[in-house]
């Protein structure tokens, strides 16, 4: 095609045709490599895009992690403060956690001394005949209420006739008046 032109004139004039047909190679192959995988392209960007701001905070956290603990090796003085810091407060933690099981022990003591003392105000209370419930309280309370009781007069009901007979039972279908009901006929309809 140019060949003739590209020997007589050196390099210059013979460049722009061969980079307009490069130019026009690519535009062609990159139009039909949209038009035949656009979509699966786009899809695949919007993927990298999302999987890309999902791991950028971890990202942006390991450098600095990486720096401090780079200064921490350099500085013995920072590592020794934070070891001591942290053995500080697990004594501290320990003493709390003490603390609060000698306040659980000394429950538990109380809660049991209490139940043997309901025990023995018990047996102490069914030796003199009276009732073995252990609570003065509760024997206090039915006094009062027996008391109430009996000073008030009860109330007689009248017999009343029971408004169905024993044997009723609503889902057998007995017994009933008119309202009985009956299921269909089990198969295909009836009509044509």
């Amino acid at each position: 095609m140019e060949l003739g032109d590209r020997g007589g004139a050196g390099p210059g004039p013979g460049k722009p045709a061969l980079e307009r047909e490069g130019l026009e190679l690519l535009q062609h192959t990159v139009g039909a490599l949209l038009s035949s995988y656009g979509w699966y392209i786009l899809l695949a960007c919007v993927a990298i895009y999302l999987i890309v701001q999902k791991i950028s905070p971890n990202l942006r956290m390991r450098p600095s992690s990486q720096q401090g603990a780079a200064g921490a090796a350099v500085e013995p003085d920072v590592v020794v403060r934070r070891q001591e810091a942290l053995l500080a407060s697990r004594l501290r933690m320990q003493e709390e956690l003490n603390a609060q099981a000698e306040r659980y022990k000394e429950k538990q003591r109380q809660l049991e001394e209490q139940k043997r003392r309901q025990k023995i105000e018990m047996w102490e209370s069914m030796q003199e005949g009276r009732s073995y419930k252990g609570n003065l309280k509760l024997s206090q309370q039915e006094a009062e209420s027996g008391a109430s009781a009996s000073s008030a007069v009860p109330k007689s009901k009248p017999n009343k006739k029971p408004l169905r007979g024993g044997g009723y039972n609503p889902l057998s279908g007995e017994g009933g008046g008119t309202c009985s009901w009956r299921p269909g006929r089990r198969g295909p309809s009836a009509g044509g």
